[in-house]
Parts: structure tokens; sequence; C-alpha cells
């Protein structure tokens, strides 16, 4: 069947089995959004307020469905709006699929009206881009940007298509959907390895990462960990992986992790590190991380193998497979000398979370906490990023895999609106987007995106009048100088801001106010906004200092001052 470059993007699309695309229209892409309107009740378009909040959008119905995200802008100042957006899902291993369109091919070169070279700029942070030069590659080449986003370690792949490329006419032969490439398997002596290391460990720590998730291993995890005895940590991104609730589950470990996850790894003997690439906020100190520990590290991406920590046995492959394998070789043990000193370590922790639990004001704790009690097991939880994302991670009690949705490697503040309409357009559920003053000033336009689609998002505004992590180092490390992190010049009204995009808000500013306030907010069923007003002083605790180790981290700010 003969098509215009256009038509056959749209029905490569989907072909490929994509339900949803986000994006914003332009010049060089007016062929392609013309396609779109003729299959517009095949493939749904959302329109964002901004194209890193369509990136954002893109990555979320990623996260939270394990498919892949489509996003569309046109050139120049489109393209190059994605570059933070396509950044954040290539840091946290996120399969997008990025089109963007671009000049003409008779143009490219000369400095053309909204020319620019996405491909040279995004080469960086994609797994692989494509600039399309004939109009009869076009179809094998955005399939193969999915075969390759979808492979291995998941990524976002860019495909470039000049506007001469979408109004050309070509044959358009259909084909089948792309699968992924199979992943490698761990050799027979890498298990054997890892099983006699495991079996003459005697304090064994099961740590996961982002990785893990993608891999659906949650149940090999829950599997291994009563084998060996062993409790499970998780990095940032892990978190959702394991129920916050499991007994063996110890929390996030790292520079905020809850403080019982952190020791226990410091104090392991081995740590079976299982999709994680031990950033900085998860080590510390390298030098002094882990010091009595052998190190398990299984990855699907080799080139993580050793890249930050030295390990003792590296196995690049199926996690899956390789766990599988493991366990079947594996004797049932117990540790009781092991789990005495985890107990130790979880009554400490308790102390802190005592604290926490009976202050008498409105705490980030008693809004997570209240908030939670109106979500189900698979509803997906999205944060910006800054201190209420660790206090997320911290307290609310995820229960399923993918429910879990924020900016890890790169920490992109403004993440979470889009993100939060991607998961919930994705999953089709209600979601709640947890956020911070500062953060949700970088993303508020996109309140008319949530109003044109009445997507049932609850957006929780954790309003403490500064940018509270960078507050919080300031007070800790630099004397208290608060360089431009106040916003009390700039503060706005964010339940005004929401009314005025068409969507209802409650104020709470008082833990007495919050039971019936949340309750009447939660009522909504469509799209609402919660400020709640908490005070500057609040911190991340746990914290671990700059170039500190595990074994001295800060868990109370009185302590720290004195």
């Amino acid at each position: 069947m003969l098509m215009t470059g256009a038509d056959i993007v749209v029905e490569t699309l989907i072909e490929q089995g994509v339900k949803t695309v986000f994006g914003y229209p332009g010049g060089q892409v007016i062929d392609l959004y013309d396609a779109l309107f003729k299959a517009r009740h095949r493939l749904n378009h959302v329109l964002s307020s901004h194209e890193q909040h369509a990136a954002h959008a893109a990555d979320g119905y990623a996260r939270a469905t394990g498919e892949t995200g489509v996003v569309i802008a046109t050139s120049g100042p489109g393209a190059t709006n994605l570059v933070t957006g396509i950044a954040t899902a290539y840091l946290d291993s996120v399969p997008m699929v990025a089109i963007t369109g671009n000049v003409g091919r008779s143009l490219i070169g000369r400095d053309s009206f909204q020319e620019c070279d996405i491909t040279g700029i995004t080469l960086p942070i994609t797994k692989h881009n494509f600039m399309v030069q004939d109009v009869a590659d076009l179809a094998n080449t955005i399939r193969e940007a999915f075969k390759i986003a979808r492979s291995g370690r998941p990524g976002p792949v860019l495909v470039d298509i000049p506007k001469d490329i979408q109004a050309a006419i070509h044959e358009f032969e259909p084909f089948e959907q792309v699968t992924p490439e199979e992943n490698d398997l761990a050799e027979d002596e890498e298990i054997l390895s890892a099983v006699q290391m495991i079996e003459e460990s005697k304090r064994p720590y099961i740590y996961m990462g982002g990785g893990a998730l993608r891999a659906n291993v949650e149940n090999e995890i829950i599997e291994l960990a009563d084998c060996i005895d062993a409790p499970i940590g998780t990095t940032l991104m892990g978190i959702s992986v394991v129920p916050c609730d499991h007994p063996r589950y110890l929390g996030m470990e790292g520079m905020h992790g809850h403080f019982a996850s952190s020791r226990a790894q410091h104090d392991a003997d081995l740590i079976i590190c299982l999709g994680a690439r031990f950033s900085d906020r998860a080590t510390g100190n390298v030098a002094k991380y882990a010091p009595k520990a052998k190190i398990i590290h299984i990855d699907i991406d080799a080139a993580e193998l050793n890249k930050n920590v030295n390990v003792e046995l590296g196995i690049a492959g199926d996690m899956k497979d390789a766990l599988r394998r493991i366990i079947d070789q594996l004797e049932t043990v117990e540790r009781p000398a092991w789990q005495k000193r985890i107990a130790e370590f979880k009554a400490m922790q308790q102390a802190q979370f005592e604290r926490v639990e009976n202050q008498k004001e409105l705490t980030p704790f008693a809004l997570i906490n209240e908030i939670s009690k109106y979500a189900d097991p698979s509803t997906p939880i999205v944060t910006d990023v800054g201190q209420h994302q660790m206090w997320v991670a911290q307290y609310f009690p995820f229960k399923m895999p993918r429910t879990f949705i924020t900016s890890g490697g790169l920490g992109t503040m403004g993440f979470g609106l889009g993100a939060a309409i991607g998961a919930s357009l994705g999953t089709g559920k209600r979601t709640i987007l947890f956020t911070g003053d500062g953060s949700f000033g970088m993303n508020l336009n996109d309140l008319a995106t949530v109003f044109a689609n009445q997507v049932p998002v609850v957006i929780v505004v954790l309003n403490n009048r500064v940018l509270g992590m960078v507050r919080q180092w300031q007070t800790l490390f630099y004397d208290a100088h608060y360089s431009h992190t106040n916003l009390d010049a700039r503060q706005s009204d964010f339940v005004k801001i929401a009314e005025a995009f068409g969507i209802p808000a409650f104020r709470i500013s008082s833990l007495e106010e919050l039971p019936e306030t949340a309750a009447k907010a939660m009522a909504k069923s469509g799209p609402v906004l919660i400020e709640a007003e908490i005070g500057r002083n609040e911190f991340v605790l746990p914290m671990l200092p700059p170039g500190g180790s595990m074994d001295q981290i800060i868990t109370d700010i009185e302590e720290q001052e004195a």
C-alpha cells in the first residue's frame, strides 16, 4: 500500500503495539500530525504543555506499564526541549522512542530555521539514534528503534525524520511486532562460584536495584532470602520490587536510606547485588564502602560490572535465569547470629521512627501516612525530586512492583506531573503525585494537560516555602548560609492556581485538619490538588554526611548540631 512517510510512521507505531503517544506539534511535524489526525481512532495522542513534560509523560507511561513510551516533537527548540526527559529516561534505563521532525534534507547544514543536530546532541543520552535519509528505510528504522529500546538494558532511542521524508510516498508492508533480543545466560562456572560464595558467608545481604524491577525477579529474591536467611535492601530505584511489609525487607539503603538497611549492608560479609550500579548516593565514600564484604554483582549490562565498585564475582546476563539456577543449588540454612544483629539495627531504627510518628504537628510522615490510606496496592505513586521524594521512599507502604515512579539517576525536578499523567493514562488507574513547592513550580503549567484530559491525578504539594534539600545541606554543612533557597518572595497560592486551571484544590495547615480535608480531597473522582503546609526545618533523616561511610549515619539533627 502506498503511503506518505508520515502515514508510515503512524502505521508502524500501531503495528508495534503503541496505544498512546505524547507530544507537541510544530512546523516540521505537520505532516506527522496530519497522519495522527487521520488515525485518531486507532492511536491516542496526548497534547502536553511543553515537550519536556511530554517526554516525562512517555517515561512515566513506560515505567508504570513496562511498555515502551513514545514522544513526538518538532525540530529545533521542540527537539532540544526533549533532552532533559530523554536523559532522565537514559539514566534510569527506561524504554522510550522519541520521534523528532527536522528540516528537509536539502536544508540540513545550512542553519535553516529551527534546524538543529538533535542526533548529535542526544548521542550521549540515548542507547542509539537515527536520522532517516530514505523513506524506504523509515518503517524498519522505527522497528529497530523499538527493538533496541526494549533489548538488554532498556533505554531511549531517538529517530529524527526530515520533513521531506515525511511527505515522500513509499510502499508500506506490515510486519509483526518486534521482540527484544534474547539475553545472555550466565556460565555454569559463574553460578557455581556464586553458590560457593553464598555457602561460605555468615552475613549475606541481598541488594536490589532498578534492574531487578525490570527483570521481574520479585519472587526469586524472596525465595533466595528465605533460603539463605538474608535481609533484603534496595536502592531508590529498586523500591516496590519487594513489598515493604515483608519481614526480610529492611528498606532503602544509602545517603537517605533506612538505618537498618544501611548498617546491615555495612556489616555484611557478602553482598548479592541485583541490577544496581553502586552510585555515589548508594555507597557514600567508595573507599569505605562495605569493608567486610565480598560482592556478587548480577546485571544485564556488563559495563556496570567493576565500574564503580570492584567485585569478586560479576555475572552479566539474564538475572531471572541466574537466580533460578543459584537457588536450585542451595540448601536452606539459618543464620541466627546474623538475624540477631539485624534485629538490633531494627530496634535502633525504630527509635528514630518513633520520634517521627509521635510529633503533634503536620509532618511529612503524617501526611504520607494519611494519603496512603486511600491508595490500593496497585496505585502508581509518583514523586518529583527533593526532600519529599526521600520521605515517600522512606515512609510509603509499597506493595507491588512498578508502583513507585521517580527520577533517580538524573534527579530531575519537574519530572513528576508529566510522569504522573503518563502513569495514570498507561495503567488506567488513579495516580498520586507527591511534589514539593520548588519542583511543582517547574511543571505546574501541565495542569492544563491534566484538566483537558481529566486525568485522575491527586497532586500533593508539600509546601515548606524553601528548596528543602539544598537548604538541609546549607544548614548542616554550610553554616546556615541560605543562599537563594528561601522561596517566600516568589511563593504562589497553589490552591488558586489549580482552581484557575479548573481543578478542585484543598489546603491543609495543621495536623487536626488532615483527616477531614484529606477525605474530602480524595473523594473527588477526577484530578485534585492538596497543598500541605509543612515546616521548613523538617529534615530528611537518616543522612550520610559527605565523604562518610555507613557507620557514620546521622539520625538525629540535635545530636549532629551538638
